[in-house]
């Protein structure tokens, strides 16, 4: 039966499917109908009286052509290459910028308006600015805008009173300054909101850790290894390979305890821990199962690989140095193991596993039975 191709949907069409490139195409997409909407207003001017029609034309084409190639630009992924700024907010921004002190420069008396789209382009662009990037773009805005200011109160044959550019001069001096200083202020906020995001992961990272570590070996603790056994066992369940599981006991653990004391106990722990971690694939697992005693899983390994690995594990740990933790003391481990059968469920395997353990510790010890 041949699969039904579902054709993508207009929005993912426009903006992309990819979250973070649907956000920039719908930031760039309202920016073109902001540009479009300020099209119509200028027209309304000319149609008023109030704005030449061909510098309004000039204008009209300088930010549609723009802002359709800054879409195209981003929704096309070529934008990824600028890897300091995906978004293009900076090159975007200093567009708006040329493009609000040009309207200035020709909309004649509504001009005062248009400061309030600058600092509209400011705002649009605070939350993905550096604070030293949002105070570069204001004094790169206030400079255009002051210096068309100038240029029109001496140049225009009277339209441009000096009297009123003087008023809008320090009018954009506060606004400008304060939404810039906002900006900032917006952008260091951002950037504490940043790093307690990375520290809260960076916790939450360290407590799934702790959650699944036996705080005093560093190896995998119970419950991690029994969730561990359960997505083993969809794969015991199809007959995916041999899996082994095996059950050890440090011998006479207590004695240890009671002659050396419990930091002795604690080093030897570790240091058995250690021993048998250095020599195990990647694949295989240890844990802590509780107290001296420790599973560990082998998947993929026939019973007679997991009896090879278990005797060359005993070999290392009677050559562990541990008399070097307490004179004369030695450590052995006993241990029991089976090969779990195809759908047999991990308590069952480790009970069998468990009843191996205890004849190996009734055998004399330091032995490894087959369940």
């Amino acid at each position: 039966m041949s699969a039904v191709l579902t054709p993508p949907l207009l929005p993912d069409l426009l903006l992309g499917g990819e979250p973070r490139l649907r956000m920039r195409s719908s930031m760039l997409l309202i920016m073109w109908v902001v540009y479009f909407l300020f099209a119509l207003f200028q027209h309304a001017e000319v149609l008023l009286g109030l704005m030449d029609a061909a510098e309004s034309n000039a204008l009209t084409a300088f930010n549609l052509c723009g802002a359709t190639l800054f879409f195209v630009l981003v929704r096309s992924g070529w934008s990824e290459r600028v890897k300091a700024d995906p978004s293009l907010t900076v090159p975007g921004s200093v567009f708006a910028l040329v493009s609000v002190s040009w309207s200035y420069a020709i909309t004649g008396p509504a001009r005062g308006a248009v400061m309030g789209i600058m600092i509209l382009v400011i705002l649009f662009g605070m939350f993905g600015l550096r604070p030293q990037v949002a105070w570069r773009l204001a004094g790169f805005g206030f400079i255009c805008l002051s210096s068309v200011m100038a240029w029109r109160a001496f140049y225009s044959n009277g339209r441009y009173d000096p009297r009123v550019e003087l008023i809008h001069f320090v009018f954009a001096i506060i606004v400008m300054g304060a939404t810039a200083t906002l900006a900032v202020r917006l952008g260091k906020l951002r950037a504490r909101l940043s790093q307690q995001k990375a520290e809260l992961q960076e916790a939450l990272a360290l407590n799934r850790e702790l959650a699944t570590r036996d705080a005093l070996t560093g190896l995998l603790n119970r419950r991690a290894m029994v969730e561990l056994l359960g997505r083993e066992q969809p794969r015991l369940e199809r007959g995916q390979g041999p899996l082994c599981v095996a059950l050890l006991d440090i011998d006479l653990f207590k004695r240890i305890n009671d002659n050396h004391g419990h930091s002795v106990g604690d080093e030897v722990l570790k240091r058995f821990s250690r021993l048998l971690g250095e020599q195990l694939r990647p694949a295989d697992a240890l844990a802590r199962w509780g107290g001296e005693e420790f599973l560990l899983l082998m998947p993929g390994t026939p019973l007679v690989g997991a009896g090879q690995l278990l005797a060359r594990l005993q070999a290392v740990v009677r050559a562990g140095g541990f008399e070097s933790l307490a004179p004369g003391l030695a450590v052995s481990y006993s241990a029991g193991l089976v090969e779990c059968g195809d759908g047999e469920s991990q308590d069952s395997a480790i009970d069998r596993a468990d009843r191996a353990l205890y004849r190996a510790k009734q055998g004399g010890r330091d032995r490894v039975e087959i369940g």
